[in-house]
């Protein structure tokens, strides 16, 4: 299940544009993408091995996109 999250997320901003990933963040989540969300954020607060190889997966994709985009400094 961690591969399968990680690998999402992961793909998610390789395959997102800059104003795709703009807009995403100004428009609220759906009730079912919180809701879903909300059990991930829960389980990886839970369970701190799991959310350090969560983290160890997706930092560094998800940190370069952003600063690519200017969404970091």
């Amino acid at each position: 299940m961690l591969d399968k999250m990680a690998q999402k997320v992961v793909e998610k901003y390789q395959n997102s544009s800059c104003q795709q990933l703009a807009e995403e963040k100004s428009r609220p989540p759906t009730a079912q993408k919180a809701q879903m969300e909300q059990r991930a954020v829960e389980m990886l607060r839970n369970d701190a091995g799991m959310r350090a190889e969560f983290l160890n997966r997706v930092a560094a994709p998800i940190a370069n996109k952003l600063f690519e985009c200017g969404m970091i400094p």
